[in-house]
């Protein structure tokens, strides 16, 4: 359409497809047409389809079809492990109930209550320190009251009747002191390896990433080089890593690797909570039994015509003073040793110590283990003695471990020190 030959201007309309319009002259205008359709300009040509298909990005569905396999079967594991730990947990109490009476089982579960707040509260304290995931946490105690519990007992009333057919009475001593604290540290300590151990690779590539533009470090700051040996390879826990804050740069030809005070405190935090379930269903069967026993012993008094008194249930109440009163912490300590080890393995750069920590943490809790098993056969006496010589001092010794971890993590926060903001230019 043109204007009249009066008009200075020449009006030509934009055609819709785009087609070779005129070329405009002077004094000439150009009203745009009706756009496209936007869904023809977001079907690519078939070209293009192939270049993007090869070129996908990981956020592209064809990247992300690999990480729902990944999630997928990590669903799957994770309900294998929870039916498994559901089954364990159905026959330890089968178990449990076979042995004490459906009495002495309900009278051993509310006993055996009663220490594992203040215990479970400790590592929760020092859980703060690890930072643990609850689910991690919850998969120890469960592990510990269900799995090993199951293995523990399974095992030790097997290599116990060998033993005690075989050598009589000196079997039964060696099954108490030497074959049960091996089994049952083994049994709990497997748990700690399936959490602790380092199932796959880092990115090699990773430490080839350059740095952020405009970030800054302290001056004599620099990070700590990669450790050399292989654990550096190896993907592990998030509480095991080092802490992301900038350290003193060590002196050339002399380097020093200490371990994070916060890998310390998830190695006891993990063994700790692992024992409190294994303890738990442990003090139930005993103070079950001792109950069941005491329950018939006063039925044979009232038959005998002797009447009835708090006399009767002595070895539940005495049961209860040395397993839930005087040593709640005596499970837990054993496999902290454990779980001390074996993060100590995992963190620390220099290598004689981490091939020897793992090794050394679980022999001195088996070792620990059987001294105390041994300390029942030596009377009240003996028992007091070794409780206030050996388990005591252990005690303490850990304790000041935990504090030292907390006041160490305390000083390095989990964040850098602030950094100066890049101006944008």
């Amino acid at each position: 359409m043109s204007a009249p030959s009066g008009g200075g201007y020449h009006i030509t309309v934009r055609a819709a497809d785009d087609r070779e319009m005129p070329t405009p002259t002077a004094g000439t205008r150009t009203i745009p047409g009706p756009r496209r359709r936007r869904a023809q300009r977001l079907v690519p040509a078939p070209e293009a389809t192939a270049t993007t298909a090869t070129t996908a990005s990981p956020s592209s569905p064809a990247a992300a079809a690999p990480r729902s396999l990944r999630s997928v079967a990590f669903s799957a594991v994770t309900a294998s492990v929870v039916l498994t730990l559901a089954g364990c947990g159905v026959l330890i109490l089968h178990l449990v109930r076979r042995q004490t009476g459906t009495a002495g089982l309900l009278v051993g579960l509310g006993l055996a209550t009663v220490p594992l707040p203040f215990v479970l509260g400790g590592l929760a304290w020092l859980n703060q320190t690890a930072r643990v995931p609850l689910r991690h946490t919850v998969f120890c105690l469960g592990w510990g009251a269900c799995a090993a519990t199951t293995v523990a007992i399974l095992a030790n009333g097997w290599t116990s009747s060998y033993l005690t057919a075989h050598q009589g009475s000196l079997g039964e001593a060696l099954g108490a002191d030497l074959v049960t604290p091996v089994i049952e540290e083994g049994a709990k300590g497997a748990a700690l390896l399936v959490l602790l151990l380092p199932l796959g690779r880092r990115s090699r590539c990773a430490a080839r990433r350059p740095g952020r533009p405009g970030a800054r470090r302290p001056r004599g700051y620099e990070r700590r080089p990669a450790l050399p040996h292989a654990r550096v390879r190896l993907r592990l826990r998030p509480y095991l890593r080092p802490l992301p804050h900038p350290r003193p740069a060590p002196l050339p030809g002399h380097p020093r690797a200490r371990s994070r005070p916060r890998a310390l405190a998830s190695g006891v935090v993990l063994g700790g909570v692992t024992a409190c379930g294994f303890a738990f269903t442990e003090n139930a069967l005993y103070l079950g039994r001792a109950f069941t026993d005491d329950q018939q012993q006063r039925l044979d008094s009232i038959g005998l015509g002797e009447p009835p008194s708090l006399r009767d249930f002595d070895s539940t109440v005495q049961t209860f003073v040395l397993r839930g009163l005087l040593s709640p912490f005596a499970h837990p300590l054993f496999t902290a040793l454990t779980g001390l080890g074996l993060a100590l393995t995992l963190s620390t750069g220099r290598r004689w110590l981490a091939r020897l920590a793992a090794p050394a943490g679980l022999v001195l809790a088996m070792a620990l283990h059987g001294t105390w098993n041994a300390a029942a056969d030596l009377g009240t006496r003996g028992f007091l003695l070794v409780y206030a010589v050996l388990m005591v001092p252990c005690f303490a010794a850990l304790v000041c471990v935990a504090a030292w971890a907390r006041a160490r993590a305390g000083r390095h926060p989990a964040r850098g020190p602030a950094r100066r903001p890049t101006r944008g230019r």
